[in-house]
């Protein structure tokens, strides 16, 4: 049976890849969450591919292509509708900036803030990252502290630092 969240039907689908597991989840809107392999308090659902509608098996399929190609360094060719209905109209604004910021390319805190006409909320702008519902495809892991170190990234420092590498990043360390 598909997941409930406030009476929102989701359905949680695992991504195998090179680098383990993902689950991504899907409304009815699009795809709405993005989970790293071995988070915790991420649940399965035990969906038959013939139980779910014809939609999140199309949009399930572009995610994973997707995936594949984010997780090579590449821009995914295609996206399934992503459904950002979970964020407030602050995050929702911090996420449209992170999609602009292209592959191989990073921002700081601060930059990504003045993008969105708020200059001065860089912490509010790391609270939108660490809230980012689908990691990856909203790059969040192109935002770095205005130092040149990483900052802080939801999935962990170290799925950072190789989202970074693959697309030929090499931040600052910290002395």
């Amino acid at each position: 049976m598909p997941g409930m969240k406030n009476d929102i039907i989701t359905f949680a689908l695992p991504i195998s890849t090179t680098d383990g597991d993902f689950v991504a989840r899907f409304s009815e809107k699009g795809l709405c969450g993005l989970e790293f392999p071995g988070r915790a308090g991420r649940r399965r659902n035990r969906n038959r591919a013939a139980q779910l509608p014809p939609q999140i098996r199309r949009w399930h399929a572009l995610t994973t292509q997707a995936l594949k190609h984010a997780l090579s360094g590449r821009r995914p060719k295609t996206l399934p509708p992503l459904d950002l209905s979970s964020g407030t109209r602050f995050q929702q604004a911090v996420w449209r900036a992170l999609r602009r910021i292209a592959p191989g390319r990073t921002r700081s805190y601060a930059e990504v803030a003045h993008a969105i006409g708020r200059v001065r909320a860089m912490r509010a702008v790391g609270g939108a990252c660490g809230a980012n519902p689908i990691p990856v495809f909203i790059p969040c892991h192109r935002v770095i502290a205005a130092d040149g170190g990483l900052g802080g990234f939801s999935s962990g420092l170290d799925w950072k630092r190789k989202l970074l590498a693959r697309e030929g990043i090499r931040p600052q360390e910290p002395r």
